[in-house]
């Protein structure tokens, strides 16, 4: 039996509000209780392990960074611990740790540099 592109996209459709209507029901007393956290925050949680992946990525190489690009992101370091800092203490202590040591390689690439 041969389907029509109207009944397939009118199944899909129904299945998706069928699906998002659960969701729904499922999720919302869970948010008001403060179960779950906000898309905001999700979004939020992901910006700044990419900015934390991005700046952490930049320690293979350190010495060919010049002294502008180093002092950089040794200030993106540093706007990056207050989200760390938010995490629960696992995470908390591992990203902060790793975020130190980051810090540190760069700026001591920095001092050794000045030095000079």
């Amino acid at each position: 039996m041969p389907y029509n592109n109207g009944s397939i996209r009118a199944a899909i459709a129904l299945v998706s509000l069928i699906a998002a209507a659960i969701s729904f029901a499922l999720l919302t007393p869970a948010v008001e209780q403060g179960m779950l956290i906000s898309a905001g925050s999700v979004y939020a949680l992901e910006d700044w392990k990419t900015e934390f992946e991005s700046v952490c990525a930049k320690t293979q190489d350190p010495g060919i960074l010049s002294d502008d690009e180093l002092k950089k992101l040794v200030d993106r370091c540093d706007k990056l611990r207050p989200f760390i800092e938010k995490l629960d203490e696992t995470q908390r202590k591992v990203y902060l740790k790793r975020l130190q040591m980051c810090r540190n390689l760069f700026s001591f690439i920095l001092e050794s540099r000045e030095k000079k």
